[in-house]
């Protein structure tokens, strides 16, 4: 198993067909104890509980500091130590530039970028005094292409500015042996594109995808798997696409 005695914190992980909690899940089938962090604690704790009785849920807003410490403090605390941060809370919104009000612009750069930095910011400290650890952090392929389907242009400026805070992360942090990377998934079908894709969507989607397919919460959690293990031991500051081709640069 490629995370055995590594401890995970997860972000945003409560969703029952998201990205994170799929990843979640292969964490755990590889070894690790896992922490789900999510702003609903109820679910945070259900989803840590069907994971079994080693791992954690806490409640948590990621775009207040003193939450993120608290959340860290907690997490510290039960598993003594914290192998692996993924930075996978996120939230969209289909909006048109014109149609983008203040209170849509902070809660998306807030949740989606600030976040990022916040809880970083509340782990880097123990990382630091154990000189290692990795950060993986959620972009998105609405970041390289300029907008996406789902997504509006906030969303795309929130997620280019994860690529930017990541990069600059991994070349600080990269002497305290901690490395930071970033994920750009494509078209992924959890439960934000649920029920918004019509047969005809996909049908046009995947025409543009040369794998021939949407991607699955587990396509983005291996990469995760790949950016925690010892096997990306010598990868910082990388941007890994999970896009089946639809973005090739």
């Amino acid at each position: 198993m490629l995370l055995t005695d590594k401890t995970a914190v997860i972000s945003g992980a409560a969703s029952a067909r998201g990205i994170g909690r799929a990843t979640a899940r292969l964490f755990a089938e590889q070894g690790a104890r896992v922490a789900i962090l999510d702003l609903d604690a109820t679910a945070a704790k259900g989803a840590a509980a069907e994971l079994g009785p080693d791992h954690i849920g806490i409640g948590c807003d990621v775009g207040d500091l003193t939450n993120c410490r608290q959340a860290a403090e907690q997490a510290i605390a039960a598993f003594g130590k914290i192998d692996i941060l993924i930075n996978n809370a996120g939230i969209s919104q289909p909006l048109k530039v014109m149609d983008i009000a203040p209170e849509n612009w902070q809660l998306v750069v807030d949740v989606n970028l600030t976040g990022v930095l916040y809880l970083s910011q509340a782990f880097i400290p123990h990382m630091r005094t154990r000189k290692q650890g990795s950060i993986a952090c959620m972009s998105s392929v609405s970041a390289q292409r300029g907008g996406g389907i789902f997504g509006g242009p906030h969303y795309s400026a929130a997620k280019a500015g994860v690529l930017g805070l990541a990069k600059a992360m991994a070349r600080e942090l990269g002497p305290d042996g901690i490395r930071v990377n970033s994920v750009t998934p494509g078209l992924i079908q959890t439960d934000i594109t649920g029920g918004k894709l019509t047969s005809e969507m996909k049908a046009d989607i995947i025409k543009g995808i040369p794998l021939n397919r949407l991607g699955d919460a587990k396509d983005v959690a291996n990469i995760y798997l790949f950016l925690a293990s010892d096997l990306s031991a010598y990868v910082t500051g990388a941007v890994i696409d999970v896009n089946g081709g639809m973005l090739i640069h």
